[in-house]
């Protein structure tokens, strides 16, 4: 008689996990699982459309796929990796976890390694914002901080209104939806009502033309006179959200002048400055967070991907004046995720020994210098900060705007992309039309490592802009079922 899926006895050897019934050994090749995945999974599912593989081994900066092939990972679980897959810090502490039976889910119980990883998170912050802070634990992903910290504000200000930036990215539930500014994601009707948005400044397509100096102050200007005036039409907001570097917007850093600029006006017209740190915090930029380039403490500090070292968790910091909602307010069951809270406490501290975010700095600008070296008409511009940077690809032939800027080429980014895939790097695209490459490779990154990346993507660009315009895709040829 055949036995239910759940009466399978356990399995022995680790071998036998990746065996199922009527399978001797596992497929050597990564067509067959993007077939089923395609078969079982979400039609929402996105980076094996872009990055085709199953992968069997992770390693440092390294993921090797099912067929063999070694690559090296500048996506990182989208900045959740900070020091790479598997590093030992990260291992010893789940040992550690699993060998002494401490509690693995507390909901929000305490426990010492909880107190623990606390001390070490806020001996981290800003003396000023540290010595009044409170800490919320949420549910384990950073689109799960960014709804409590709506909601927080919203308690604390008894207002309504959320201001956020074009090109922001802040999640996929609810409300961070709404305060995303992507417009193909938002095809969900009735997203939250009452989100504004202002312009962020994008050196290279300025929202007003201007660029430069003049151009983030002219958004100041406007922002400020939004606020302040009357007949404006935008009530006064319970928080303005912002990242410091947008990551999926196309990895644009805010100049320093125009954060200090808008913290400000928030301070002025007591509106809480809701900072979401949650890709660039513990070292990404080349300080420990991105907020501190610029001399700023925020209201409200949004931190998931690297906090947990890997394993999921989502925490949202803030001054103890907002700490006004009453007991069970807000709650998430996984809140309580002590392996997370070891692998995460394990990471911080190795990144704080070792000083990773100088680490990211140098390395940031060794690539930064080879990234600036390659010679193509269809590079637009070299950005970002520390090791979060982003080549944007324009269409040369394309007709320009008037201050002489091709358009974006999202077609061609994705095509040097699919050549970076075949020479053994896994980069990620964003921003407009997909048309930013984006580099995002685990602090522990080498500087042999970078000079292989670079060169990889340097070959890339060349072999790319060599296929003809007239090719039918872009893509790595994929089974059908996977598309």
């Amino acid at each position: 008689m055949r036995r239910a899926a759940g009466d399978r006895p356990v399995a022995g050897p680790m071998r036998e996990l990746l065996q199922g019934p009527g399978v001797e050994n596992p497929p050597a090749s990564s067509g067959p699982y993007l077939q089923r995945q395609a078969q079982r999974e979400s039609n929402a599912r996105s980076y094996p459309r872009r990055i085709p593989f199953a992968f069997k081994k992770a390693e440092g900066v390294y993921l090797t796929s099912v067929e063999g092939k070694q690559y090296i990972d500048c996506l990182a679980g989208a900045g959740a990796l900070p020091l790479g897959h598997n590093h030992p810090v990260a291992i010893q502490a789940i040992q550690t976890v699993i060998r002494g039976k401490f509690p693995l889910l507390t909901l929000d119980l305490p426990t010492p390694l909880k107190d623990r990883f606390v001390d070490e998170l806020f001996a981290c912050l800003p003396a000023e914002f540290a010595r009044n802070a409170r800490i919320q634990f949420c549910s384990p992903a950073g689109t799960d901080a960014v709804e409590a910290a709506l909601k927080l504000v919203k308690t604390a200000t008894a207002r309504r209104g959320i201001l956020s930036f074009q090109g922001a990215y802040h999640g996929m539930s609810h409300g961070s939806l709404s305060l995303t500014g992507n417009l193909a994601a938002k095809v969900v009707p009735n997203l939250m009502p009452e989100v504004q948005f202002l312009p962020y400044p994008y050196e290279l397509r300025c929202p007003f033309g201007l660029g430069g100096e003049v151009g983030y102050r002219t958004g100041l200007h406007y922002i400020e006179n939004l606020l302040k005036d009357p007949e404006g039409g935008v009530p006064s907001p319970a928080g303005i959200i912002l990242e410091v570097v947008q990551g999926e917007g196309g990895v644009i850093p805010a100049p320093d002048e125009w954060l200090r600029g808008l913290r400000r006006i928030t301070q002025e017209q007591q509106i809480p400055l809701i900072v979401d740190e949650i890709q660039t915090g513990f070292g990404r930029t080349g300080k420990l967070f991105a907020f501190e380039h610029s001399g700023i403490v925020p209201d409200v500090l949004l931190l998931s991907k690297a906090i947990g070292g890997g394993l999921p968790l989502a925490v949202v910091v803030y001054r103890e004046s907002l700490d006004r909602w009453q007991p069970g307010a807000h709650a998430g069951t996984f809140r309580g995720n002590q392996l997370a809270m070891a692998t995460g406490l394990a990471t911080l501290r190795h990144i704080l020994e070792h000083r990773l975010w100088e680490h990211a700095q140098v390395m940031g600008e060794r690539l930064l210098t080879h990234l600036h070296q390659i010679r193509s008409s269809w590079i637009g511009e070299v950005r970002g900060r520390g090791l979060m940077l982003g080549v944007e690809i324009v269409d040369p032939t394309g007709e320009p705007d008037y201050r002489g800027i091709a358009p974006h080429a999202g077609a061609m980014a994705r095509r040097i992309q699919a050549e970076c895939l075949e020479r053994g790097v896994i980069v990620e695209v964003g921003g407009r039309d997909g048309s930013v490459v984006r580099f995002l490779p685990p602090l522990i990154v080498t500087d042999s490592q970078i000079d292989t990346i670079a060169e990889v993507f340097h070959d890339a660009v060349h072999a790319a802009t060599r296929i003809t315009s007239t090719a039918p895709d872009s893509r790595i040829a994929l089974p059908t079922a996977a598309l």
